[in-house]
């Protein structure tokens, strides 16, 4: 048996057949093969003895210096009372993460998230996450790999921070049924990308034009009605797409105005129904074995056509850049522009948390502001010596701008 430092000169010198051991190492070695050379450490595990091979030497493989190393890295795991070769082992046995993911989505998301959820989480998936991460053995991902993937996606922060936290919600539930060891979760402390939220909201002009634009498309036929009357719905309503397209003849009660959903976004629901709403739906005929409002083409199925149609209408509109989610913050516009308070618009919207509504705080007036203005005005009609009539505040974006100069 051989022994000499092993050195890169002395590797490529080696013949099919020669085994040479590390004289700085104890049981690290390389040797050589009609196939290839390579590099391995010969050491007891538990009094046991083990050969662990390292890997090929070559030119994007191993050298003599970085095998020599994960030799010592591989001792001193032995030597802390872990064991190398059952771990490698357990690794090579172990699913890859895009089984896993496949297993989650099947026994985990399918039962517990709402189908548009599992929509998202399966395109994320094919788009995103199995492309980069797919192959790696589930109890190999590391902080390194999903930190690469996210920020990958950076241009596109909403995106990515969506892909992080399916990929946490996964290696989550890997922890809770014993397939990753407990607090191993490579997403926790990955930093978030900062989201700006997206308010666009249509002003009155803007209202009429879409108004006009659905009224041509319904007077020459060129739209759907169904996807006409959807959208009417939405911008009358503030509902979320799902809530118009899934809603059924059954939870509609036309004395009290008032939609009564069970499964939307934030769970059970009222949606209030306005006067212009209710008399749509009067209006809509109902077709016998389908539950849903807004009928599909298959039988006892909802409405699925309506993106292009919605894009169609918009840009007769001149709202191209207005997605249909945008109807609902509209909605909410309008209700804080007609004076009602935060927290009737969040009853309006079915948000579930006051946070929620707050992003549409800037619409309303400062009641401070609006107090300020009438103590102002009557301080001022006093100091001319006249009565103080009842003054009515202005919104803020009509306060007259200070002289200059």
């Amino acid at each position: 048996m051989a022994t000499k430092r092993i050195t890169a000169e002395l590797v490529n010198k080696l013949k099919p057949g020669d085994q040479v051991f590390d004289t700085e190492v104890r049981g690290f070695g390389v040797r050589c093969r009609v196939r290839d050379t390579s590099y391995f450490l010969k050491t007891r595990i538990n009094g046991r003895q083990a050969l662990m091979t390292i890997g090929r030497h070559g030119r994007g493989y191993w050298g003599p210096e970085s095998a020599r190393r994960e030799a010592e890295r591989l001792l001193g795991l032995i030597r802390a009372g872990k064991d190398p070769v059952a771990e490698k082992r357990a690794e090579k046995a172990a699913v890859t993460f895009a089984d896993f993911a496949e297993r989650y989505m099947a026994e985990y998301a399918e039962l517990h998230k709402k189908p548009r959820t599992v929509t998202e989480d399966r395109r994320n998936l094919a788009l995103h996450v199995l492309p980069a991460i797919g192959g790696i053995r589930l109890p190999s991902i590391t902080k390194q790999d999903i930190a690469k993937l996210h920020h990958t996606m950076r241009e596109k922060p909403v995106a990515a921070n969506r892909v992080l936290a399916l990929i946490s919600s996964i290696l989550g539930w890997a922890e809770r049924i014993g397939e990753r060891p407990d607090g191993t979760n490579p997403c926790r402390n990955i930093t978030k990308y900062k989201e700006k939220p997206r308010e666009r909201f249509l002003d009155k002009d803007e209202i009429t034009r879409l108004g006009d634009a659905l009224a041509a498309a319904e007077a020459t036929g060129a739209a759907d009605w169904r996807a006409i009357t959807a959208i009417r719905l939405y911008l009358l309503t503030g509902a979320r797409k799902d809530e118009i397209l899934s809603l059924r003849w059954d939870v509609i009660d036309f004395e009290t105005g008032v939609a009564r959903l069970g499964d939307s976004k934030t769970g059970a629901k009222n949606l209030f129904l306005p006067a212009p709403a209710l008399d749509i739906l009067a209006s809509i005929p109902r077709l016998e074995g389908n539950p849903y409002v807004i009928p599909g083409d298959r039988p006892a199925a909802p409405f699925v056509g309506i993106w292009k149609i919605w894009n169609r209408i918009r840009d007769a509109a001149g709202l191209g850049d207005v997605r249909i989610h945008d109807l609902r913050h509209s909605f909410a516009s309008a209700a804080i522009g007609g004076g009602d308070s935060l927290f009737i618009v969040g009853k309006l919207l079915g948000h579930k948390k006051s946070v929620t509504t707050e992003r549409y705080a800037h619409l309303a007036a400062d009641p401070a502001q609006a107090a300020a203005d009438r103590t102002g005005n009557r301080i001022a009609a006093l100091m001319k010596g006249a009565e103080p009539a009842e003054v009515i505040a202005m919104p803020a974006s009509g306060r007259r701008k200070p002289k200059t100069g």
